[in-house]
């Protein structure tokens, strides 16, 4: 549990922060489910009201005011939408470079923003009976391929972020060459930031290479060092994310998602009652 003031936050409720701060306003977002979802609807409510919300389901500009969607085809995706023509339309959206940012998730990263969301184990020989069989893409490679940007967001923890990852996902830098994702026919830029429970990172305009942009309250360079399994890049001017704010906090519990569906409610541990 952390401290901002006198008010209880999670680590998971920092993330959605910083992802709502990082987004600018009069931007087409394509939001995936979950976090995504909460912050692209705090960044809506504080600073940036003129982002067009695109779903994966179809749904374009909704309101997002009739509560929050429990998936990208909930049908609160389309309410108050612009228009809603399905699945193909969405993407085609990505491709066409209409997409200025998209939300995307994984359960491995490497040093290039490459993302596994696919298996644990060894390519190909143990693909069809994995260690671990890990949900898949769903709309991620296509996001990750063709919007103009791409927002990461993960925990933060060395298993999690390798010099190599079992199976490549979500395409990022690929191996960091110059042109790799022309090359391979890929039309977005390619990943923007990565956000994790300790940090945010964005990638060396050279090399490619992830490197730490932002601390998380709490941590320093060193802690985020040591929680990844890579060596990680400095940014020229590391400076520390500021914690949420009483009214970020507030919209997110009390607003957004009042039921803790994505996001819990931090959780007081009960005194033990005296026994004598």
């Amino acid at each position: 549990m952390l401290l901002a003031g006198n008010i209880e936050y999670t680590p998971q409720e920092m993330i959605v922060v910083a992802g709502a701060r990082i987004l600018e306003d009069k931007k087409v977002v394509f939001v995936g489910t979950g976090l995504p979802m909460i912050a692209t609807v705090l960044a809506i409510r504080t600073h940036a009201p003129g982002i067009i919300p695109v779903f994966e389901a179809g749904a374009v500009g909704p309101t997002l005011e009739s509560g929050l969607p429990f998936s990208v085809g909930d049908s609160r995706t389309s309410s108050g939408a612009s228009y809603v023509r399905g699945l193909n339309a969405a993407f085609e959206m990505t491709q066409r470079g209409f997409c200025d940012y998209g939300f995307v998730g994984g359960a491995e990263i490497d040093p290039y923003g490459n993302l596994n969301s696919t298996m644990m184990g060894k390519f190909p020989e143990e693909y069809q009976k994995p260690a671990v069989r890990l949900p898949g893409s769903g709309g991620a490679s296509d996001m990750a391929s063709s919007c103009e940007r791409t927002i990461l967001i993960m925990p933060h923890e060395p298993r999690r972020f390798s010099e190599t990852i079992s199976y490549i996902t979500s395409p990022g830098y690929l191996d960091g060459s110059p042109g790799a994702r022309k090359r391979a026919g890929l039309t977005g830029a390619g990943p923007w930031r990565v956000i994790t429970t300790k940090a945010v990172m964005d990638f060396d305009p050279e090399t490619r290479r992830m490197r730490l942009l932002h601390t998380m309250p709490g941590e320093t360079p060193e802690s985020v060092q040591a929680a990844t399994g890579f060596t990680l890049g400095i940014a020229p001017a590391v400076t520390g994310m500021a914690p949420p704010t009483e009214t970020e906090l507030r919209m997110i519990r009390e607003e957004i998602d009042p039921l803790g569906v994505f996001v819990k409610k931090p959780v007081r541990e009960k005194p033990v009652p005296n026994q004598f």
